[in-house]
């Protein structure tokens, strides 16, 4: 299990344009055609990735819970499915029924997604305000597999709620860690 953190990409950052098949519905989706009236959360996870594994009901959790006030959730998978298949579409669309996702979850095939968003580990997390500008990237919260801590979304709800309450975000933003995006060679 590598321990890779995120890229910590300058804030105000405007969030790359992208139009990716979405492996729950079957049709492609633009990120004009997914951005939430107060925020977009892009999330990079995979299936096969303990870190995303620990945390994937918290992350359903919360969407359930910000989707009711005007915040958009997406997933992409950028891995190599040659490598690793079990990231593939096909099993992703299995994944995101078990998971009960109710976000879409996209297929990175040519990894020009994640590249364009500076995009390192899974999960990797990035909040967009309602102008598609970067007000928050890193964890979820401090809980690793293995660490004790519990699992709580601290840190993305916080950044949601400081941009949803229009109020400045003062806390610290920590990269998240986990799972290397597994590259393409």
């Amino acid at each position: 299990m590598a321990n890779t953190p995120s890229n910590m990409i300058p804030l105000g950052t405007k969030a790359p344009s992208f139009n990716l098949f979405n492996t729950v519905s079957g049709n492609n989706l633009s990120l004009d055609q997914l951005k939430g009236d107060q925020a977009t959360v892009i999330m990079f996870i995979c299936n096969h990735c303990p870190f995303v594994i620990h945390v994937n009901p918290e992350i359903v959790s919360i969407a359930n819970s910000y989707s009711k006030k005007g915040v958009s959730f997406v997933a992409i998978s950028s891995n190599d499915v040659v490598n690793y298949p079990q990231d593939g579409p096909d099993k992703m669309t299995i994944h995101a029924k078990t998971e009960g996702y109710p976000f879409p979850y996209l297929y990175d095939e040519t990894q020009d997604v994640a590249k364009a968003y500076d995009a390192a580990c899974t999960p990797d997390f990035y909040v967009f305000d309602a102008n598609l500008k970067l007000t928050y990237r890193g964890q979820l919260d401090d809980s690793r597999p293995g660490n004790g801590m519990p699992v709580t979304g601290k840190d993305l709800k916080h950044a949601l709620d400081c941009l949803i309450e229009n109020t400045e975000n003062t806390s610290p933003q920590k990269p998240s860690i986990g799972c290397n995006i597994k590259w393409k060679q």
